[in-house]
């Protein structure tokens, strides 16, 4: 009978499961944990920094420090264990624990070589390092995410990101009181995950387009650092705003990770991944799949698959030689962006569609090398490359019946393309005198080769332009574009920092040479093909003081140059125009930390070369400016108690105007007040929870007219996870507690509603998520 009930297969592969489980269980209780927190002579952590445990038989284990210098990991338990804690920017510190020692909660303090500017192949400063702000892995290791903009509103850091049209498409950035649209203009917003750059420069729908972002595992992640501004020369392109650079794990803390979850809105998801123990490798692979349909009237259908996988093999402790890939795969449909005129007259509901057809899908991959390679003295070369492969079909419909009565005004966007690029970086720490140093180098290439279009349509059929011909029906309103471009940006940076006054003075200088050349094959327009090229140089400067050991406080003032490059054929086809438009950042304040309490103040400065607006009718980009953004920024942490803390912050831009204008004309589309706020607990007898809150203020559709203005909103969502067993966890998110009614990207324009309608200038949203629960059970299995 029991065999019949469960198949005998099954029932020995169960019996192996458990007889691992029960070996594995043997062998944890015969090691001891060993962590604890590594800091500095000022008491400040130090992330990033390797631990390295060898047993008496030689075997190997290594950790990392997290954001907040903490480390764990499990050694034996009867035998003496030698620990190293090293890094590139600090001198190396070796300890013994004997069996009797205490090894839990260690304190473990390390001198500085240099300041610590860099860690891995990610940028990383120091905790009293302004300019720079970092996010850990707890987050993403605790929290459930089913959408592509809950993983962008956990950075905060005054970056506003609303969905764009329903789910889907990729989502709209707002910083600084500037637009970035989808990522790329305005100055721009880089994101980078491991090194590869995710803005895709002259595609389909838009200018430095950052949809690949959905092949992101948000568990993969390990630690997120986001730089406030263009303030360091390893970043060029699109970096005028900032970075936001992503580095994913190298492997994972158990051999065998699932997490199942089901929400609202028939929202399914699955992460399952194998990351087994390799003696001198690290390495996972991953699957993550999600479906749901959103509280739209025309379902979602949201469909993403993504595989990941990392090898690592470590050459001993200097060297170290990595591989990653990813594929991913995503269809969705789309509500679109609705009249809010129509939906305040209640002839549309506020999740209702006026083109059912919206949607898209995308294909993408990308395989990467990285090198790294440490001598003595905390010297460093790294060195990577990556290949990518995407494919992008778009179809939108933003003005309905506007150019075309009969059919519609519906096109499809084209990307087709293939992306190459690498680096080289060599860190040299050294003295100068009696004073430390540290002299950064570097050179990165990317070229993109893409097939981009833009058809007209109708129910997702690119023959539409045709069919009117056939008919008689003229069809001036919509443009056919059909292009192969080819881009190639070469860069050469180097970035010289120096301690001065015993540590008290930090300066940091760096150039960076950024050479573009666009060529473009027009296969619709011929007279519009050609080939263009431009270069821009970007100086780097920072200075921190920190007047005395009494008083821990730092103040700072960062200026940067960042660019940000214009789509190929708009640069080909208006020689006159800039093919490079620049932003200089102005920033200055201080910042004030003791154990529990971190405060800063900052000011800033921006003024852009030229503004960049997409026409999405044609694919072109439009430019103005000159233009400037003034504000000021404050960040506020504080841990009320061990295992809870508080964290705030708020981003003010007091204008946002274009210079040489009179009456003068404002920046729109953008808001002028952006904040957060959280509440976290920590570990609290195994629960971990937090309750964040951000609020975007009203703001400017309109650069003339101040009576044309989007809402704002505020919203506060919960997550929440506890750990029933050492190898089971319940997870828990309930976004929108308060069930607010809100609208998030909106846009001003003119649209037609239906066939005969008048054409109106009205306001188009998105539609907020109304209250949504997820609930989720995550299984963690042979702890390493």
């Amino acid at each position: 009978m029991f065999g019949k009930l469960f198949p005998r297969k099954l029932l020995r592969a169960l019996l192996c499961v458990a007889l691992a489980s029960v070996a594995a269980s043997a062998r944890q209780a015969q090691e001891r944990v060993l962590s604890g927190t590594v800091e500095t002579a000022r008491g400040e952590v130090v992330p990033g920094v390797t631990v390295l445990a060898r047993t008496e038989a030689g075997e190997e284990r290594r950790a990392r420090t997290d954001a907040e210098g903490n480390f764990r990991l499990r050694v034996p338990a009867g035998e003496t264990v030698s620990v190293k804690f090293f890094g590139a920017d600090i001198a190396l510190t070796a300890r013994a624990f004997r069996p009797a020692d205490a090894t839990e909660n260690l304190r473990v303090r390390v001198a500085l070589v240099v300041q610590p500017v860099h860690e891995s192949v990610v940028i990383v400063s120091d905790a009293l390092e302004p300019g720079v702000e970092r996010r850990n892995e707890s987050i993403y290791r605790n929290g459930l995410f089913a959408r592509d903009d809950q993983l962008l509103q956990t950075l905060a850091a005054g970056i506003d990101a609303g969905q764009h049209e329903g789910g889907g498409k990729s989502l709209e950035i707002r910083r600084f009181g500037f637009n970035a649209d989808h990522g790329g203009v305005g100055g721009g917003l880089k994101v980078l995950i491991s090194d590869v750059q995710q803005n895709q420069a002259t595609q389909g729908h838009g200018q430095g387009y950052l949809g690949q972002l959905k092949s992101l595992t948000p568990e993969l992640v390990e630690s997120v650092d986001i730089l406030n501004g263009p303030f360091n020369a390893q970043y060029g392109d699109f970096s005028g705003l900032g970075v936001v650079h992503i580095r994913l794990r190298e492997s994972l803390p158990q051999r065998l990770t699932a997490r199942l979850q089901l929400g609202s809105f028939d929202t399914r998801r699955a992460f399952l991944a194998y990351s087994p123990r390799i003696k001198n490798a690290e390495t996972f692979v991953a699957y993550e799949g999600t479906r749901a349909d959103g509280p739209f009237a025309s379902p979602l259908r949201y469909k993403r698959d993504n595989l990941s996988g990392n090898y690592t093999r470590n050459f001993g402790t200097a060297a170290a030689l990595g591989f990653k890939f990813n594929a991913g795969r995503n269809d969705f449909n789309s509500s679109g962006q609705i009249p809010l005129d129509e939906v305040a007259a209640g002839r549309l509901d506020r999740f209702g569609f006026v083109d059912p057809d919206n949607g898209g899908r995308v294909r993408a991959a990308t395989a990467a090398l990285y090198f790294r390679r440490e001598w003595d003295g905390g010297r460093v070369f790294k060195a990577d490359a990556y290949l990518t492969r995407s494919l992008f079909d778009l179809w939108s419909n933003f003005t309905f019946f506007l150019a075309d009565e009969n059919f519609g005004d519906e096109i499809q966007q084209h990307d087709s393309r293939s992306q190459e690029g690498g680096g080289v970086q060599y860190l040299h720490p050294h003295r100068l005198g009696t004073s430390p140093a540290l002299l950064t180098a570097g050179a990165q290439v990317a070229a993109a080769q893409i097939n981009v279009g833009l058809y007209p349509s109708a129910g997702r059929n690119p023959n539409r332009l045709e069919l009117n011909q056939a008919i008689g029906v003229a069809n001036p309103g919509v443009l056919l574009t059909d292009a192969r471009a080819r881009l190639l940006n070469t860069a050469a940076y180097a970035q010289y920092g120096l301690d001065l006054l015993e540590g008290h003075l930090h300066v940091d200088a760096g150039l960076r040479l950024d050479h573009f050349r666009f060529a473009v094959d027009d296969h619709a327009a011929p007279a519009n093909s050609g080939a263009r090229a431009a270069a821009r140089l970007q100086p780097k400067l920072s200075v921190s003081y920190w007047p005395t050991s009494h008083l821990p406080a730092v103040f700072f003032f960062n200026y940067g140059r960042g660019v940000s490059s214009q789509d190929a054929r708009g640069v080909v086809q208006q020689p006159g125009a800039p093919a490079v438009s620049t932003t200089d950042f102005y920033q200055a304040g201080t910042l004030y930390k003791i154990s529990r309490l971190s405060v800063s103040a900052t000011g800033f400065l921006i003024d852009r070369s030229n503004e960049q607006v997409y026409v999405p009718d044609d694919g072109s980009i439009e430019l103005f400016g000159p233009s400037r953004a003034n504000g000021f920024e404050l960040r506020s942490s504080v841990q009320i108690v061990r295992r809870l803390a508080l964290d705030a912050g708020l981003t003010r831009v007091m204008n946002a105007f274009f210079r040489g204008t009179l009456p003068r004309v404002y920046v729109d589309s953008a808001p002028h007040t952006v904040a957060n706020a959280a509440l976290t607990l920590t570990d609290w007898r195994g629960t971990n929870a937090s309750l964040r809150f951000r609020h975007t203020g009203g703001y400017r559709l309109d650069g003339e007219d101040a009576s044309i203005r989007a809402a704002g909103l505020d919203v506060l969502d919960l997550g929440l996870s506890h750990r029933l067993r050492p190898y089971l966890d319940l997870n828990f998110a309930l976004d929108n507690v308060l069930g607010k009614r809100y609208f998030e990207t909106q846009n001003f324009f003119e649209s037609r509603l239906r066939p005969g309608d008048p054409a109106v200038s009205r306001a188009h949203a998105t539609p907020g998520y109304p209250r949504a629960f997820t609930a989720g059970v995550t299984l963690r299995f042979f702890e390493k």
